[in-house]
């Protein structure tokens, strides 16, 4: 078992005939996961890689003639909140928007109109999902992680892979890993996730990456300290950050004295959450 994606995952990808959007397409369908259909206007009839996916005109389309349940968005910002509601008014019950700066007033919008209709969002500017050896759905490479029982979620997409990368070297594999990205407004977070995590049999252990700005990472240790019984390690990134100034991710600020490294330290540390000081220390910390 793993969450939100696996084997049985039938895959859609908006934008699949752009540079972006084909690539990583090609490196999805190369890992083994089960890309049904590509969705660009105007290019319907279309086939690529080699003929073996088709490309619709719209996504009710695309999910009509092949039942796919998942979409991965690769579309330009401008476009990218059209994207998401046509998946949700086609019915797609999961929703992976790769696309980062897309404006947060269009994102309220976008994530209203999905929460009416129970539709799951992961993004938008993220690096989607991996689930070891059975699915990828956007950007995270494939090669870094092998299947095993370490759930990782994350607001940051390179600090996954080092993590990632750091559990395979110590033999540890992961159950899946959200990267839910790091924007103010996003469709799926760290509670989310966490909790997805404690009934998923398969995950025994958890990590979570966040980063300074906002408070999720607070809300997230209250959620751990009430609800969690798996142990959960942590990393915050931006440590050294200085105040009033953006770092990276549009929600990585710190403003008036909120959203710190330290305070996020505090919080999960008291809610009993062992905090690395590197990436590296994660697997030695799970131990």
């Amino acid at each position: 078992m793993s969450i939100l994606i696996n084997k049985n995952t039938r895959l859609l990808v908006q934008g699949i005939t752009g540079n972006e959007g084909l690539f990583h397409t090609t490196q999805m369908f190369a890992y083994g996961t089960n890309v049904v259909a590509g969705v660009t206007p105007g290019k319907g009839g279309e086939w690529v890689l080699d003929g073996k996916v088709p490309v619709f005109d719209s996504v009710k389309l695309a999910v009509d003639a092949t039942g796919a349940n998942c979409t991965c968005i690769f579309v330009p910002s401008r476009f990218a909140p059209d994207a998401m509601f046509e998946a949700a008014d086609a019915g797609i019950p999961l929703i992976v928007c790769i696309t980062e700066g897309v404006p947060v007033q269009d994102m309220m919008r976008v994530r209203n109109y999905l929460d009416q209709k129970k539709v799951r969002l992961v993004g938008p500017n993220c690096p989607g999902l991996l689930t070891p050896g059975e699915a990828k759905v956007g950007i995270i490479p494939g090669d870094i992680a092998i299947p095993g029982s370490v759930g990782v979620v994350s607001r940051s997409g390179t600090l996954t892979y080092e993590v990632l990368y750091a559990l395979k070297l110590a033999g540890m594999g992961a159950s899946t890993c959200v990267g839910i990205g790091g924007d103010p407004v996003n469709g799926t977070n760290f509670i989310d996730v966490l909790e997805m995590f404690e009934h998923d049999p398969q995950t025994e252990k958890v990590v979570l990456i966040g980063e300074i700005g906002g408070t999720d990472e607070e809300k997230a240790a209250e959620y751990v300290a009430a609800k969690m019984t798996k142990p959960v390690v942590s990393f915050i990134a931006g440590q050294t950050a200085p105040p009033g100034k953006r770092m990276g991710h549009a929600g990585a600020i710190i403003e008036g004295g909120a959203g710190t490294a330290a305070d996020k330290i505090r919080a999960l540390e008291a809610a009993g959450v062992k905090v690395a000081k590197h990436p590296e220390e994660i697997p030695s910390l799970l131990k």
